[in-house]
């Protein structure tokens, strides 16, 4: 039996359909064009709900949507802890949480009690089955192989920042000078962004040199912090730095003819972005209630926890005796702020969901099909999600994959009672103030933040689906290529 090629994941985050194309016209991505001229390119693979970055890469690393992997959101509420939950909106969120928990949650929380226990990542799988696994900073890593805090010249502000315990990850796992299974002589910065695709490219480059794994998820994050920054029109430069990180992987192989011949190569985005041109700060037009604040004096007077995350936010009712009374008030409150596009709420073992003046009521197992070839029951107002029934079969417009992506968010068991999409060029504005008015940013249901990148060398059955592509699919895609039942 022929061995297969060992498989690069190469995760852009951010990337914009629209901007890699530009990207490759202009001649800025020359690697990222030579993978193009190679493989299979989708430009509408679809992300999740809310289409955020922790929420995406725990689907990418496992296959499930957030009914199943449990990661919300960005910042969400915790009920069992009774606490916020904050992954980093910005640093000024980061701080009104504590810097140090937020941090906690995020490199250590968020993989070893956050992320489903009971369901196995990418790293996991392929671990378990005897193959070398090997990731670059990234979100979700977890795997069998159990990691110590590096020595490196950070290590004293990584003591001081409480980095001190084992983590389990790949068999190589580089996180942000954190975590280095083996010294490459490469450094993040601690993980500093501007220095997070550079660094990914050096570690990839000695793991291809010293052929060190069959499967490698190789992060390339800039181009997100960027995107935010200076808007999703400008993410040519940012692409260009990614492109640079690839072209090292090639590089190191003798270039990129001779890294396919050994490799396959699977590129995609975890969602896209949009500009942002108004702001919501949503606990302001919630004064009727009172809001659970990060450093609230008296937490047990507060009837709802208010988590903004970029496009999207979620509300939650704090008494689980008023949660069916409260819920349908709070949805119909907030129907009506400006910049709110989609209030979606569970009523029992529907999902209800508004916009503007229309209504739409939704259950899995009815009549009509959608896209993806799952079934639904759907009564009221087609228009609210710009769905349309021929004969039987929903076809989505500005919302893709709505029922489907909207139903996981609901049934999953820590999202809000109530959670919003924004509408396009508006954001929530985070717990520290923050937003990205003037640059770009993303979480909505909408097809501006949801549609993302695709391109496959050497891997999956190729893009000829009777379905959009999902970013469920890629983790079955990687454990077929290694003969692994998905």
């Amino acid at each position: 039996m022929t061995r297969p090629k060992k498989l690069v994941l190469a995760v852009i985050d951010a990337l914009s359909p629209q901007a890699l194309e530009r990207a490759v016209a202009e001649g800025r991505a020359p690697a990222l064009a030579g993978l193009m001229r190679h493989g299979h390119y989708v430009s509408d693979c679809i992300s999740t709900f809310p289409s955020l970055t922790p929420v995406a890469a725990s689907a990418i690393t496992t296959g499930l949507g957030p009914d199943e992997h449990l990661i919300p959101s960005m910042n969400w509420y915790h009920r069992g802890e009774e606490r916020y939950v904050e992954y980093g909106s910005s640093f000024p969120a980061t701080r009104a949480f504590g810097v140090l928990r937020s941090l906690q949650d995020t490199v250590y929380n968020m993989n070893l009690a956050h992320l489903a226990q009971d369901r196995e990542t990418v790293f996991e799988r392929l671990d378990d089955a005897g193959l070398r696994t090997a990731g670059t900073t990234y979100l979700i890593y977890r795997g069998r192989h159990r990691h110590q805090p590096a020595v490196s010249r950070y290590s004293k502000l990584a003591e001081a920042a409480q980095f001190r315990h084992p983590v389990w990850g790949p068999r190589e796992l580089f996180y942000a000078d954190l975590f280095d299974s083996r010294d490459t002589g490469c450094s993040s910065v601690l993980g500093m962004p501007g220095q997070r695709d550079r660094h990914a490219g050096c570690v990839g480059a000695h793991l291809v040199e010293n052929d060190l794994f069959d499967f490698l998820l190789f992060s390339l994050p800039d181009n997100d912090t960027y995107s935010h920054r200076e808007g999703p029109d400008k993410q040519v430069t940012s692409i260009a730095e990614a492109d640079r990180a690839l072209e090292r992987l090639f590089h190191a192989a003798g270039g990129i003819d001779a890294f396919l011949e050994t490799h396959a190569v699977i590129v995609m985005s975890d969602h896209s972005q949009s500009p942002v041109e108004e702001t919501i700060n949503l606990a302001t037009h919630l004064g009727d209630w009172k809001v659970l604040t990060p450093s609230d004096a008296a937490p047990d007077e507060a009837e709802i926890a208010v988590c903004p995350g970029a496009r999207s936010a979620m509300v939650y009712v704090l008494d689980p005796d008023r949660r069916e009374r409260m819920a349908p008030r709070l949805a119909e409150h907030l129907r009506g702020v400006k910049g709110v596009d989609l209030v979606i709420r569970r009523d029992g073992d529907e999902g209800v969901v508004t916009r503007g003046g229309g209504e739409l009521r939704f259950a899995p197992d009815g009549p009509l099909t959608d896209e993806r070839g799952v079934t639904w029951n759907v009564e009221g107002e087609l228009e609210t999600l710009d769905l349309t029934d021929f004969d039987g079969q929903l076809h989505a417009g500005d919302y893709p994959d709505a029922l489907g992506r909207l139903w996981s968010a609901l049934a999953c068991r820590r999202a809000g009672d109530v959670l919003l999409s924004a509408s396009p060029g508006s954001e929530f504005v985070d717990w520290g103030g923050s937003h990205h008015r003037g640059g770009g940013s993303h979480g909505s249901l909408h097809r501006c933040d949801s549609h993302g990148v695709l391109l496959t060398c050497d891997v999956g059955p190729g893009p000829a689906r009777a379905e959009p592509w999902h970013l469920r699919d890629v983790t079955p895609m990687v454990l077929d290529h290694f003969g692994i039942p998905s």
